[in-house]
């Protein structure tokens, strides 16, 4: 609804939309499909910590921009982009910026004001609230319009027609109340269980990479690649631990993922990415199980690889002409 219906209300004078390479399927998905109705896509590129070079995204706006959408958290990555200054470009240009802040209420500091958003996209599942509720907020003043994709009743000042789940909406408020007590908690508790993951992983096993910035990013999501490891046959072995080889809404498909291809992270390397996701009930003995089962895979599949078997021995398998049979 933000994506389009902001650039369907000023089609008239703004027909340039930017996002950024790495953003979650929904806002893709949205862009292309305004791709399809004639207006134009600018798809930043990001450096190889995963955030925006914002002098690229300042050269990127023309007068007829109509939105900037960049998420704040990366849904596989966990990267956190700097939302103030990316709100302070779109600002001197008078460019309305959108934000996907589902991976970011109640798990960092957020402020509208502060990173001068329009309109923000939010969603209760994330926040251990109800599946199915989600909200956006639409900035007052300035005033910023959208044109609603529903039409109907009239509901919510005419943007999105229909009765809402009263039992769900309630959920949502009591989780974010929640999430904003135990924020703080979360964080210190979160991190440690963080660095227990990552040590207890790389004490043990050499090629292990962590994709993402490592100074702006949500200490819950961690995501790692294991050199001469395939991360499908890693995520079988792994059964008894809810890690993934990539977004939730992607995975369907057997491709590397697309975020850390826009990082330039080798195909072979992003094929054997894992995502650990932290959160607020997971336990210390919860993260020494996923090392144990981790370590125990990644040897297991290492073993059965030539490809190691020859690294171990100081070839160097990039240089090696493969011949065809």
């Amino acid at each position: 609804m933000a994506v389009k219906g902001v650039m369907h209300f000023y089609k008239d004078t703004k027909k340039h939309v930017i996002t950024t390479q790495t953003e979650h399927k929904c806002v893709l998905d949205s862009c292309r499909h305004l791709q399809q109705e004639g207006f134009e896509v600018t798809y930043l590129p990001v450096k190889t910590d995963g955030l925006v070079d914002l002098e690229m995204l300042r050269e990127a706006i023309r007068p007829d921009t109509g939105l900037v959408s960049i998420m704040a958290v990366n849904n596989e990555i966990g990267v956190v982009q700097p939302m103030e200054e990316i709100g302070m470009i779109c600002k001197e240009h008078n460019v309305p910026f959108h934000t996907d802040a589902a991976q970011a209420i109640g798990k960092i500091p957020v402020d509208v004001k502060k990173w001068n958003v329009a309109l923000m996209s939010m969603s209760a599942h994330k926040i251990y609230g109800p599946k199915g509720v989600g909200a956006l907020y639409v900035r007052r003043r300035p005033r910023i319009r959208l044109e609603p994709l529903m039409n109907g009743g009239g509901q919510e000042r005419g943007l999105r027609s229909g009765t809402g789940a009263t039992q769900q909406i309630v959920g949502f408020g009591a989780a974010c109340e929640l999430a904003m007590k135990e924020m703080e908690y979360d964080e210190k508790w979160i991190k440690g269980l963080q660095e227990r993951l990552l040590n207890g992983v790389r004490e043990k096993l050499d090629g292990v990479v962590v994709n993402g910035s490592m100074d702006s990013r949500y200490v819950g999501n961690l995501n790692l690649s294991f050199a001469y490891v395939e991360g499908e046959s890693l995520l079988m072995g792994l059964k008894e631990v809810a890690v993934s080889s990539g977004s939730a809404c992607t995975s369907a498909s057997l491709e590397p993922s697309y975020v850390l291809r826009a990082l330039g992270v080798d195909e072979d390397m992003a094929h054997t990415s894992i995502r650990f996701g932290i959160g607020r009930f997971t336990t210390k003995e919860e993260i020494d199980k996923a090392v144990e089962l981790t370590v125990k895979q990644v040897e297991k599949l290492r073993e059965m690889s030539p490809l190691y078997e020859m690294v171990k021995e100081g070839i160097d398998i990039k240089n090696i002409q493969w011949s065809q049979h």
